[in-house]
């Protein structure tokens, strides 16, 4: 009997399968959703979670198989129509406009009425108190979520899922933004739901969480389940056994040369998080000349705010950032730029690429001076750098001076390290260097990243990506909660350790001693 076919599941999926264009994201998966359960629903970054979720809460439509709610088949054309079905989703991406109140948040889009006419104001702000007071929140139903911490918005996100009645409430990493006492009120809300019969879908990659919250588990891995159980019948080193797989893989590094001196130094670097906590918690670490140092940890854990930091983002920020020995405390971004730091940012279509400009332009945008001459550029040495990176980086064009966007994702990718690369960094800063490109483009941007190590580049790049942050580091640092959790040498990394080290929570202590960073 599959896991769809239980006879206490309110919602069943049946072999579903996504299929995106060149991806299959869902390939025949089953899975029940148990009646008045935490439901959990677990595996690394990419597995199919976020999808399978969608495809639940009628955000995606699938390629193949279907749903049945309460034994009856159904069809989910939008979010709104599986809200109607009583299926409601927190994303852990916040849904909420900042400049309007948590009443008007929280019942936007199903507004309570006088005779469908007019809001009643003062009916919707009624029911918020009593929302917000099963929440244990103090807060006035007419304050602006923009003056809200980022946990209590998540709450307030929770407390609109809760205004709808929903049947089955799907909780994607609802605890990335709380702290332990909102944990906790979080934890006797959902006891109290499991209590009315509310059927609950719980994500998280925080592995004691799952435990101590979960009555049944499902394990999702490169779109496949590979494991299903009650919760009381297995332990933390099954999920991470379901999570990676057994089989043992090659990551073969290549060798040649030796590290260089100390470029990069970072010391107790913190940054605050808005209304209380840290989203970098005091991190130190060093990056040698000719070393490739990976920094791996899950969403939420402050990898992207620790880049930021090394660039002087965030005035506020404490600590020291050394480059070359010299610090660069107190230099703007364009400073640090010029010192030799360079930055490639994790979302290339938002923060790096301008797409109605051609690709020439776009790898010679933060090194115009070196291809001026005197007020103007000068075309033929532009010409001249743009064909020789797409020589060096194998960048497939057919000609530079179209548009940026017309190339693939991979190409895209290189043409915003060419342009890193034309500022001639000694510090290559690389967020999820592999996102959103397929196998080949991949394995293209793996071979530069080791090139320039080899050239003597310090690399440090952050990824959720198990196998890609073996196959590449020299050293790991594993970050969760905004510390750094455990260090490894590349030899010594196991799949296993690098799981459990990202899923340490607050107040647990690291599996390394956190000197041992700096080392």
């Amino acid at each position: 009997m599959t896991e769809a076919n239980n006879a206490d599941a309110i919602l069943q999926v049946e072999g579903v399968t996504k299929v995106y264009p060149g991806t299959v994201a869902l390939k025949g998966v089953n899975f029940a959703v148990r009646r008045g359960a935490v439901n959990v629903l677990v595996g690394e970054n990419g597995a199919g979670k976020s999808t399978l979720m969608k495809i639940i809460a009628g955000a995606e439509q699938p390629t193949s198989g279907h749903l049945l709610l309460e034994g009856k088949p159904i069809e989910l054309g939008s979010s709104a129509e599986a809200l109607r079905h009583g299926i409601g989703i927190v994303f852990q991406e916040l849904n909420l406009f900042p400049n309007l109140t948590i009443a008007e948040n929280i019942f936007i889009a199903h507004e309570i009425t006088r005779g469908g006419i007019d809001i009643d104001a003062v009916a919707q702000r009624a029911k918020v108190r009593g929302l917000l007071a099963r929440l244990e929140l103090d807060l006035s139903p007419d304050t602006l979520v923009e003056e809200l911490r980022i946990g209590q918005q998540q709450l307030v996100e929770i407390a609109k899922a809760l205004a709808h009645d929903a049947r089955v409430l799907i909780l994607d990493e609802p605890t990335s933004a709380l702290s332990a006492a909102e944990v906790a009120v979080l934890f006797r809300v959902i006891a109290e739901l499991k209590a009315q019969g509310v059927s609950i879908v719980y994500i998280s990659h925080r592995l004691e969480e799952l435990i101590r919250i979960g009555d049944y588990i499902t394990v999702l891995r490169d779109g496949l389940i590979t494991g299903h159980q009650p919760m009381t019948q297995i332990d933390v080193p099954w999920i991470v056994r379901q999570m990676v797989g057994r089989e043992t893989k090659d990551f073969s590094r290549p060798v040649g040369h030796e590290r260089g001196a100390e470029v990069l130094m970072l010391r107790d670097v913190t940054l605050p998080r808005k209304g209380s906590g840290l989203l970098v918690d005091h991190v130190s670490l060093s990056l040698h000349a000719g070393e490739i140092v990976g920094i791996y940890g899950l969403m939420g854990a402050g990898r992207s705010e620790l880049f930021e930091c090394i660039l002087g983002v965030h005035a506020h920020a404490t600590g020291n950032v050394m480059l070359d020995g010299k610090a660069l405390d107190g230099k703007p971004i364009a400073g640090r730029v010029a010192r030799g730091l360079a930055l490639i940012p994790e979302d290339r279509k938002a923060d790096a690429l301008l797409p109605i400009m051609s690709i020439g332009e776009n790898m010679t945008l933060s090194s115009l001076s070196a291809h001026a001459r005197g007020f103007h550029i000068d075309p033929r040495r532009e010409q001249r750098s743009v064909l020789d990176y797409i020589r060096d980086l194998a960048i497939k064009v057919a000609d530079w001076r179209l548009p940026v966007s017309s190339l693939s994702g991979g190409n895209q990718q290189k043409v915003v390290i060419a342009r890193a690369l034309m500022t001639t960094p000694k510090v290559l800063l690389m967020d999820e260097p592999s996102r959103g490109i397929d196998v080949g483009a991949k394995a293209d941007i793996f071979k530069v990243m080791r090139d320039l190590a080899g050239r003597g580049l310090g690399v440090l790049f952050v990824t959720s990506d198990l196998e890609e942050v073996m196959a590449l580091s020299d050293r790991i640092l594993v970050m969760s909660n905004g510390r750094v959790t455990a260090e490894f040498d590349a030899a010594d990394a196991t799949q296993d350790a690098l799981v459990t080290a990202s899923a340490i929570g607050h107040g647990t202590a690291p599996t390394q001693p956190a000197s041992r960073a700096a080392a």
